[in-house]
């Protein structure tokens, strides 16, 4: 069996299994250390040597304080992309060696990448004598070498299982640890962004975090038990790894039970069996009949069970305990099904971004706290971006219900061509799955993320087919991202999501009308299940105070930067109104995505990039939810889960603009994946603003498969209002609700009585003004300059992942900042913050730099860049000698037949301006408003 031919390199690798009854010794506390920046200490003998410096572990160098302050110099593990912060004169001042503050990620206390050594004296108790004795170091960063009283004891090598030591020959008495780490990437590239290593998100620490321990087993012991759920058969197939480190031909009793872990924690049979071992490596496989206890695992029904395998023989006797579930994984079309249903998995990446420690949890109720908040958002799924959680991270998703996809570490430029990577690939999977196979929360496994190199689709076409031949518990594609081969369960692909990289202002949210008609049909494989890979990446404007939240090893020193820029540009009292407006407008743009998605017949889901932040690769602000998984305060989990969950109302809308007399047409459906189907009732009704019911209706009780796109219906009802309005459709199933705002614009437009409306800044709009006339400028786009450092790209949507690691991608803009309350929008209704009915002006916009205009406060901001934070202006109104004048950047006249919002913006400035309110005091010049344009 193929099992069996892997046997011997598990056992080198991660020798034993802690087991229930083992007896263990603590080594938490105090190591000593010495850094080796010139690999000097196996040359020198090291260990041989005692160390006098101290340190606590379980840790890391950077949580004790040690390493070296942060340079211009440094070098990091990561790659930057954008030399700005190394080259630009702005940037100057934060190189400084006095208090350098780094703006790609966050900034670490202290740094040190190289060998480091840790030493501890320890006393192997006199009943240990003639067992087996292991050093357990449950997670270590990177490569490990120990010694035993000067004696080597050997290597370990991997990112993602505990490096477990046996120590051979060593008895009774007081004896000195001596281990090596080294934390750089050396012959074994997984890639500098990998974030199983990389600065962009946990920090490439050195240290030893977890369980650390010395444990002792009887010379014959219970190694490992796979478990293998056989659903059809109501059972599981156990396949038991035994050892015999004694003499051979052992005989034993070995028994099999298993245990409830929910309700009455019911105690089923017990199976025994006897056995004869031989020295080394025994395996055993038997069934086990689970009928007389029967429950399958899913997101709605996390039903454990706790198999112990107890071992008896002249050497005493050993025990192993696993947790399992009853889950089969498969395909059904193009969707992924657990236990024979369809499900959609709606999921975040977990990027390793842990800021107080700089290394990921090994504490259970931490991930739970994570898990519960992703939950609570409506999600069921977490990709861990290029690395693999602790054993904590499985345990908690378990307990709570939540599909995990796991990758082994990688994030390479050169994969398949023959280097040590392709090898530790291969060699890492194999640790990762033995190690944490038997969790039923582990259902999607691949190399890692984006693959480089000429070879690489050979490469992982491999792996695939090495996988579904070797375990069928999982299911298996290539990476994420790329590439699509036929042999992988199902594709990890990133065409299906509404901004992709580079399609900066030509993707479907900037350059379509605003509309809920599309969907990823078109996208997706019509042969195997397509999860959209790292949908979303839409940013929001910097919390500054989120800063004294770091309070451990890294500081948002990148934040400072933010801030002086605010500063410098007389902005810093906008910092908070930044954050909430494009927050607004973030959280509208990941309804748009996850909607598509649901509205997508067939599809297997979507990741997030993110639900919370990415601190790193420029710094992506791309989460709802900050670093610490905590609210940024614009929306909430209720809020969310109303376009994510697993029942989610939908509307196809034609369009989210009408005008006074249109019909409303929304064909209604229930993107339905609740644990069975459902018979309710689907009501809908159309709100004013004052959330008072304008026209409703039903659809009745209405029969929806679960698993399913399940049509509803259509409603079809005219528009009538007596004033410019925002209306809100809400649509209901059950306790699930969903909504979408609507405008309604009367069709007429306002007489521009004494105002002269121009389209360029011109003689006439001149002698206007010097005869104390009104004007309305709205210049046609791309008739302002748009240059040097005042070129901005406007688009309606967030900016995408950041402008620094895109190389100025497009959108530069974060949406607009206004006064609701301004007589100007009276007939215009409007929140502060984007909404549909802003696409048109964005879209049509040239940005206002208000600093060529005395720095006027505007009616309506264009937010900016963080990296910038210029000042940005969509409608200003001004004194210009005698007299007034609103410069709209938006163009309101082209094509205006076409577009309602357009003008119905004209209409309201217009109503204003022949009031008695219009009365601007704020002067610029002539020669001010003529720099502005071409």
């Amino acid at each position: 069996m193929m099992y069996i031919r892997f046997l011997l390199l598990i056992l080198s690798l991660v020798c034993t299994k802690l087991c229930a009854q083992t007896e263990t010794i603590s080594l938490n506390g105090e190591w000593t250390y010495k850094l080796d920046p010139d690999d000097k200490g196996i040359v020198e003998k090291w260990y041989n040597d005692e160390f006098t410096s101290a340190l606590a572990l379980p840790g890391s160098l950077n949580t004790n304080g040690i390493g070296e302050p942060v340079s211009l110099n440094t070098i990091w593990t990561g790659s930057q992309w954008n030399k700005a912060w190394y080259e630009s004169d702005f940037y100057e001042r934060y190189r400084s060696p006095e208090n350098t503050k780094i703006v790609f990620w966050l900034t670490p206390e202290a740094y040190y990448v190289g060998s480091a050594w840790y030493q501890k004296k320890i006393v192997i108790p006199e009943k240990w004598k003639k067992k087996c004795i292991i050093l357990n170091l449950e997670r270590c960063h990177w490569k490990t070498d120990l010694w035993i009283d000067g004696a080597k004891i050997g290597t370990r090598n991997s990112l993602s299982v505990p490096h477990c030591y046996e120590l051979t020959d060593v008895g009774p008495g007081e004896h000195i640890i001596t281990l090596c780490v080294d934390n750089r990437i050396g012959e074994i590239q997984p890639g500098v962004d990998a974030h199983s290593v990389s600065d962009n998100t946990q920090s490439n620490w050195n240290g030893i975090i977890g369980e650390i321990e010395l444990y002792a087993r009887p010379k014959a012991n219970v190694v490992d038990v796979r478990i293998e759920p056989l659903i059809a058969k109501r059972s599981i197939k156990t396949e038991v790894c035994l050892n015999v480190k004694g003499g051979a031909n052992v005989n034993g009793v070995l028994k099999l039970r298993v245990k409830s872990l929910f309700g009455d924690e019911k105690t089923l049979k017990t199976v025994e069996k006897d056995v004869r071992l031989n020295k080394g490596a025994n395996q055993l496989d038997i069934e086990y009949d689970m009928d007389e206890s029967f429950e399958l695992w899913d997101e709605f029904n996390p039903f454990l069970y706790e198999l112990s395998v107890i071992l008896d023989t002249k050497y005493g006797r050993d025990e192993l305990k696993e947790t399992f579930g009853l889950r089969e994984l498969g395909t059904e079309g193009t969707q992924i099904t657990v236990n024979g249903r369809p499900v959609f998995f709606r999921g975040t990446l977990e990027c390793c971004i842990f800021p107080k420690t700089g290394f990921p949890p090994t504490e259970e109720v931490e991930w739970s706290r994570i898990m519960k908040i992703c939950k609570s958002y409506g999600l069921n799924h977490i990709r861990f971006h290029s690395w693999c959680p602790p054993e904590a991270a499985f345990n908690a998703a378990d307990k709570l219900g939540m599909y995990l996809y796991v990758e082994c570490g990688s994030w390479a430029d050169d994969i398949g061509s023959g280097k040590a990577i392709d090898e530790f690939i291969m060699e890492e999977s194999e640790r990762i799955v033995r190690e944490y196979g038997n969790h039923p929360s582990f259902c999607l496994l691949s190399y890692g993320n984006e693959p480089r190199g000429e070879k690489h689709v050979e490469y992982l076409r491999n792996f695939v087919k090495h996988w579904k031949g070797r375990d069928n518990r999982f299911l298996y594609t290539t990476a994420s991202g790329w590439p699509a081969v036929d042999e992988s369960d199902w594709h990890c692909l990133p065409a299906p999501r509404i901004q992709g990289w580079n399609q900066g202002l030509k993707s479907i949210i900037n350059s379509k009308r605003p509309n809920s008609l599309y969907d990823w049909t078109h996208k997706i494989s019509k042969k195997k299940p397509t999860i959209s890979h790292e949908i979303g990446q839409w940013c929001v404007y910097p919390d500054l105070k989120e800063r004294s939240a770091y309070t451990g090893v890294f500081k948002a020193k990148n934040f400072d930067i933010f801030e002086d820029r605010l500063r410098d540009n007389g902005l810093l009292n906008l910092a908070d109104s930044f954050l909430l407006a494009s927050g607004k407008l973030q959280t509208l743009c990941y309804k748009a995505d996850i909607e598509a998605a649901l509205r997508t017949k067939d599809f297997a889901g979507f990741q997030l990039l993110d639900l919370h932040d990415f601190p790193g690769q420029g710094t992506a602000l791309v989460g709802v939810l900050n670093p610490f998984w905590e609210s940024k305060g614009y929306v909430t989990p209720q809020e969310y889960s109303e376009f994510c969950n697993q029942v989610v109302p939908l509307a196809r809308l034609l369009k989210f603009i009408y005008n006074v007399g249109d019909t409303l047409i929304a064909d209604v459906e229930v993107a339905q994946f609740s644990p069975s189907d459902l018979q309710l009732p689907a009501t809908w009704e159309i709100l004013d603003l004052r959330g008072n019911q304008v026209s409703s209706g039903s659809f009745g009780a209405t029969k929806m498969l679960t698993g399913k796109l399940n049509s509803i219906g259509q409603i079809r009802e005219v528009l009538n209002v007596t004033e410019p309005s925002r209306l809100q459709l809400v649509l209901s199933v059950g306790k699930y609700k969903n909504r979408w705002n609507l405008w309604v614009y009367p069709s007429e437009s306002v007489d521009e009585e004494d105002v002269l409306v121009a389209t360029s800044f011109n003689e006439e709009v001149i002698e206007k003004l010097s005869q104390g006339g009104k004007v309305l400028l709205s210049p046609r786009l791309g008739t302002m300059k748009n240059e040097g450092t005042d070129s901005v790209a406007v688009g309606f949507s967030s900016i995408f992942w950041n402008t620094l690691w895109t190389n100025g991608q497009a959108p530069h803009t974060l949406g607009i900042l206004c006064d609701e309350a301004h007589p100007a929008l009276e007939l215009f209704p409007t929140s502060y913050h984007s909404d549909y009915q802003w696409w048109d002006a964005m879209s049509y916009c040239n940005a206002i730099p208000l600093h060529k205009l005395n720095n006027v406060k505007p009616i309506v901001r264009i937010i900016d860049d963080w990296f910038t934070a210029r000042s940005l202006g969509l409608i200003v109104e001004m004194k210009v000698g005698g007299g007034s004048l609103i410069l709209c950047g938006a163009d309101l006249v082209s094509d205006i037949e076409n577009r309602p919002e357009a003008r119905q913006l004209m209409n309201s400035m217009l109503h204003y301006m022949n009031g008695n309110l219009f009365k601007p005091v704020q002067q610029v010049t002539v020669r001010q408003l003529r720099e502005l344009f071409k």
